[in-house]
């Protein structure tokens, strides 16, 4: 049974607690017998804690809180600039993640680990808004704002919400393997993402959603397509709009030129194939649209800052 240990502190985020709770649970249950993780949330003070939605009620306090712990889990939300200011919950801090084999955070959680100077020397990320605040106030730490999480020795800290998720899964993944995390990505109908390197943003998310049906049903139709002809006559056929109507309220509605858009999409699609597989990087290239390996070098280049090559290499080293 590995204790897993949630802190938690008034006006926290909901799903930087319940999220990974629900994670580790559902493991947990379709383990059969051969994983289990106990699971228990903790704050300062007794009784019902108020969140970003609805109440819940810790499972015991900080001081009530002794003994070894498998995995801290530090959540955020918008409390967290009171809870650094919290002397004994960060002091609290310090001492249980010395009593813990591994170190996490959640979203805002990351100030917390700074604060109480655990990520002093380290890698880290969170929230993707907050990530230039982070690098302002501890400068000591070396904050990425890309990756959905990064770990740096025994310590990993997830970015926004919902990448709490993501990081249950990938420790569900190393304490019982692929199979299991699978199955329980599955049940949750979530993706299995590996450790590191995805971004933030997808292409979806790093473009507004566009006002007009048919662009929306393009932006959601292109993610499935991107080895067809995707060039602006082609997209705009789809949309039943002349050309230039077509890029011009693309552009007004999303913030990217459609060009711009389908690069992006194809990167993402080709770093996932690149973290998670074994194939080519020709065969990726050709899977992902790109045609050539020269030209997703060069959008790579452009969006990533390395080559395929380099970035599959990376990427390996750091989940190893």
């Amino acid at each position: 049974m590995r204790r897993v240990v949630i802190a938690a502190f008034p006006r926290v985020q909901t799903l930087d607690v319940l999220g990974p709770a629900e994670v580790f649970a559902t493991a947990t249950q379709l383990g059969d017998g051969k994983a289990a993780y106990a699971v228990e949330v903790v704050a300062a003070h007794p009784g019902p804690l108020p969140t970003s939605s609805v109440a819940i009620h810790p499972d015991r306090t900080i001081d009530e809180c002794t003994g070894p712990i498998d995995t801290l889990v530090v959540a955020g939300g918008r409390g967290v600039n009171k809870a650094v200011e919290d002397e004994h919950l960060v002091a609290w801090l310090k001492d249980a993640a010395g009593r813990s084999r591994r170190v996490t955070s959640v979203c805002t959680g990351a100030f917390l680990l700074a604060r109480a100077g655990l990520l002093d020397g380290r890698r880290a990320t969170t929230h993707w808004a907050s990530c230039g605040e982070l690098a302002r106030r501890h400068p000591d730490v070396e904050v990425e704002p890309d990756p959905i999480f990064v770990r740096d020795g025994n310590v990993i800290t997830s970015a926004g919400v919902s990448s709490g998720m993501d990081l249950a899964l990938a420790l569900v993944e190393e304490d019982f393997g692929r199979e299991l995390a699978l199955e329980t990505a599955r049940w949750l109908v979530l993706f299995l993402r590996r450790p590191g390197g995805q971004a933030q943003f997808s292409a979806q998310l790093a473009a507004q959603m566009a006002d007009r049906e048919p662009l929306r049903d393009l932006q959601s139709w292109l993610p499935d397509h991107l080895g067809e002809d995707l060039s602006v006559p082609a997209l705009a056929r789809r949309a039943s709009m002349s050309e230039r109507n077509f890029a011009r309220a693309f552009r007004d509605e999303t913030g990217m030129t459609p060009g711009a858009y389908v690069e992006v999409a194809r990167v993402e699609s080709a770093r996932i194939a690149l973290e998670t597989g074994d194939l080519p990087v020709e065969a990726i290239a050709r899977q992902a649209g790109f045609g050539t390996v020269e030209t997703m070098r060069r959008a790579f280049r452009r969006r990533v800052g390395v080559s395929p090559n380099s970035y599959r290499g990376r990427f390996r080293s750091e989940a190893a």
